[in-house]
This record gives C-alpha cells, sequence and structure tokens, in this order.
C-alpha cells in the first residue's frame, strides 16, 4: 500500500469501535438492579413460587373432590352410623321420656364422640333445607361439616344429636394432634424437603451458566470480543450460549472488516488525491494548452480510480457485513459460461482468451445465482487481464456432485506460502502483482464471498500455462 500512516490510527479506530460497541451492549444487556444476584436468593424465589403453586393446586384440587364426594361420603356416613342410631333409640324408648336426658349421658360416657339430646326447633338454623326435610322424614340429617348426625326420636319433638364424631372436635382429644392433621404434616414436610433438594440441584447448574452467561455479556460489552462462553452445564442454556458466541463472532468479524476496511481504503484514496492535488497545482502554473490536457486526463483517470474503489469496496463490505439469501436457477453451464467471458473479452485488450468446456457432460445444467456468480468469475478473469503475458486459458469440469471453473495465466504466477493469503482484503504481493497493474486486494476477496454464498470455496494453485491458476468451486446442484 502507499500513502503515509498518521500515527495511532489503527489503535484509535480501534479504540472508536470498541468504545461504539460498549455502549449497545451497556443498553441492550443492562445490569442486575441492586447488586449481584445471589444463588440463594434465587433459589428461594422459585422454590416459594413453584411450592406455593403446587400446594394452592393441591388444596384447589382436594377442595374440588371433596365438595364432589360430599352427597357421596354424607351417604356411607348415613349406613354407617344408622345401626348405632337404632340402637341407641331403642335404648331410650325402653324408658320413660323424663328419664331421656339422664340416660342419654350414661350413654355418653361409654362412646369416644358425644350424645345429647336436643329440641327439634333449635335446629333450623344449624341444617340446610334439605337436610331438614330428611330430618322431619325420619332419616338422619348430618350438618354442614358432616360431623355431627341428627335422628328424630320417634314423632317427639325431641333429637338425637351424635357428634361431632372427628377425634379432634372432642374436648378429651383437643390438645392432642389429630392424627389425619400429622399425616398431612409429615406428607407436606417430606414433599417439600425431596422437592427443594432436587430443586437446589437443577438451579445450580442453571445458575452457573446463567453467570458464565452473564460474565460473557459483560466481558463482550467491556470490548473483550475475544470473551466466549464456556459450554453450558444445562441443556437448557445451552442454545442460549451457542447463540451469544456466535453473535461475539460476527460482532467481532465486523469490527474487523470495519476496521480493515477504514485502514485499507484511507491508504488507498491517499494516493489518488495526493496525485489530483499535485495536477491541480500544476494546472494553474502552466499556460501550455498539450500540458493541460494531459494533465486533465490524469484528474479523470484518478477519478475512475476513486470511483471504482469506492464501488469495489461497498460490494465488499455487503458481503461481509451480511450475506445475501441466494436466489439460485439452474443455467446451461456451457452456454452461461462462454457469455461471461465473452462478456468480459474486450478487458484482455491482445490477450489470448480461450474457453473449453469439452470436459462438461453435453446440455448440463447448473444452480448458481446469476446475480452473484457473475462477480466471482469477472473478478478472477480482470485478474488475469493484469498478469497475463499472452495467454488465458478459461476451462470447467464436473467432478461428482460439484463444479469448477478453472482461470489460468500464463504470468508469473503466486508463491504457494502466498496461495491463501491473497484472498483477504487490500492483500497485494510483490512489485509484479502490485499497483503497477492497477487493482485494491479486493477482488478475489469478494470472490470467495461469493463462493461461500453458494456453498463452497475459490482457491489458488499453480497453472499449467506457467502461471496463476484460480478455480471456483462449488456444488452443481443446490
Amino acid at each position: 500500500m502507499t500513502g503515509t500512516e498518521f500515527p495511532g490510527g489503527e489503535s484509535a479506530e480501534k479504540e472508536r469501535s470498541q468504545g461504539l460497541a460498549r455502549s449497545l451492549f451497556r443498553v441492550s444487556l443492562p445490569r442486575w438492579r441492586g447488586g449481584r444476584y445471589s444463588l440463594s436468593k434465587l433459589f428461594f424465589n422459585f422454590y416459594l413460587l413453584a411450592m406455593g403453586s403446587f400446594v394452592a393446586i393441591a388444596f384447589t384440587a382436594d377442595f374440588v373432590i371433596s365438595t364432589a364426594q360430599r352427597g357421596i361420603t354424607d351417604d356411607y356416613a348415613r349406613r354407617f352410623m344408622r345401626g348405632t342410631i337404632t340402637l341407641i333409640e331403642d335404648e331410650l324408648f325402653r324408658h320413660p321420656r323424663s328419664t331421656w336426658q339422664r340416660k342419654i349421658k350414661d350413654l355418653d360416657e361409654k362412646f369416644s364422640y358425644k350424645l345429647g339430646i336436643v329440641e327439634r326447633m333449635s335446629l333450623d338454623r344449624k341444617l340446610t333445607p334439605p337436610q331438614v326435610v330428611k330430618l322431619d322424614a325420619g332419616d338422619i340429617a348430618i350438618d354442614h361439616d358432616g360431623d355431627i348426625m341428627y335422628h328424630r326420636l320417634g314423632t317427639s319433638s325431641l333429637v338425637l344429636v351424635v357428634g361431632p364424631l372427628a377425634s379432634n372436635r372432642n374436648p378429651e382429644l383437643a390438645e392432642r394432634l389429630p392424627l389425619e392433621l400429622r399425616l398431612r404434616l409429615l406428607t407436606w414436610s417430606l414433599t417439600g424437603l425431596i422437592f427443594g433438594i432436587a430443586l437446589w440441584f437443577w438451579v445450580r447448574p442453571v445458575w452457573r451458566d446463567l453467570e458464565a452467561l452473564r460474565q460473557t455479556a459483560r466481558d463482550l460489552g467491556d470490548g473483550d470480543f475475544e470473551a466466549r462462553s464456556p459450554s453450558a452445564r444445562s441443556q437448557l442454556f445451552a442454545p442460549l450460549a451457542d447463540t451469544m458466541n456466535n453473535m461475539a463472532e460476527r460482532v467481532q468479524q465486523l469490527l474487523a472488516t470495519h476496521r480493515e476496511l477504514s485502514c485499507g481504503i484511507s491508504h488507498e484514496l491517499r494516493t489518488p488525491i495526493a496525485r489530483m492535488r499535485f495536477a491541480l497545482e500544476m494546472l494553474t502554473e502552466t499556460d501550455q494548452q498539450a500540458e493541460r490536457e494531459r494533465l486533465w486526463s490524469m484528474m479523470e483517470a484518478d477519478l475512475d480510480e476513486l470511483d471504482q474503489l469506492i464501488d469495489t469496496s461497498l460490494t465488499y463490505a455487503r458481503f461481509e457485513r451480511e450475506a445475501p439469501e441466494p436466489h439460485f436457477s439452474s443455467v446451461p453451464f456451457a452456454e452461461w459460461l462462454s457469455d461471461e467471458v465473452d462478456s468480459v473479452r474486450l478487458l484482455g485488450r491482445n490477450l489470448d482468451v480461450a474457453v473449453n468446456t469439452d470436459q462438461l457432460p453435453e446440455n448440463l445444467c447448473v444452480d448458481l445465482d446469476r446475480k452473484a456468480m457473475p462477480y466471482a468469475l469477472r473478478n478472477l478473469l480482470r485478474n488475469a487481464f493484469k498478469y497475463a503475458s499472452s495467454r488465458i486459458a478459461v476451462s470447467a469440469e464436473l467432478d461428482g456432485e460439484r463444479v469448477r471453473i478453472h482461470v489460468d495465466d500464463d504470468g508469473i504466477g503466486i508463491p504457494p506460502e502466498e496461495r491463501e493469503h491473497i484472498f483477504s482484503a487490500f492483500t497485494r504481493l510483490d512489485r509484479s502483482r502490485d499497483r503497477s497493474t492497477g487493482g485494491y486486494g479486493l477482488g478475489l476477496a469478494i470472490a470467495r464471498r461469493v463462493l461461500e454464498l453458494h456453498g463452497g470455496n475459490a482457491t489458488a494453485a499453480a497453472a499449467p500455462l506457467g502461471g496463476a491458476r484460480f478455480t471456483l468451486d462449488w456444488k452443481a446442484h443446490q
């Protein structure tokens, strides 16, 4: 490259790029509010949410099931207690009615639940209308809780009260926790403990993955674009880690392309601008018409060079920034290749440009992007036009499922150690393949990007003609 580098120019450009990326990351990835988010806080929040939801669901299901089974349970309780209530009633009927209260107290001492006698009129507010109908019909009525039973004693106004049947509602057992409650407490305690242990072993690797992703995001936000997220321990965050790493690589690639284009174009612009400035100065100092026309021609050539540089740089930047979606179409390959070579043949001046498609099957059709692929082929041909001595040979072949185009010239060739490096942007070799022949080192880079778009590659090797061979290789049928 030509031109003088400004001190610190590349480092300043790099610092500006990192500053822009750092600002974007800090906007898109805000820090945790309230400081560092701890593993214990995440665990307890998740535990309370999950366990609370589980308990609420369990109690709701229990309520629904209990409500649905209330009628079945009441009917079972009636049939279960009918014999006991009948025996108590028969025992009372063997004694005068005036002694029923004393007799019921004697019987109460023999049962684990309470027995009593009340007036029928006192029960209207304690029972639902359907239960009142059952009571008056001589059947067993049950209260709202399903724990106290009522049975009318014959045709009298007295009602036998049996219950509460539950042990926790009996005074003598009030100081002890009911067995059902103890079982429920034990069951829920074991459930909560087992759930907590299982949740801990699930949350811990998730937390580690979150911390790794968070740290990677911080590093990227601070301008360290070499940072990558380690492999996720949980499958939940494996896709996210891969996506972040791909994003980091893409950002790093875009920033590198930006720096490369900025530095390369700034260097390339200096030469034609300096020549134009020199020509303008000379133009003001001469009155000779021939000299003025020569200087005007020089400036027009420099303007053409600037225009070509900008157009080529924009094309390269477009392929680097965001690879366009390929639109493949099947074309008659031999005819397409001949037409493309003929379209640029005039640029070869007096060079012998030959096209050989004899190795291709007859009527071969190949899938390619008719808008992008000509970029690659024409750049290879222009490169060959610059460095060929007298001959250029374009040939094509089909190898299995892959098609190849070879562009050979009879120039000085390319050293083996440089054959991969020349596909980098703004790369040129020694003076035999340098500015004297024109170009900016972008044509081969564009050719490779086009072939990558087709799922193929562009390579360099030695040509049978003695110069350089450039090959385009991609899958014939996409």
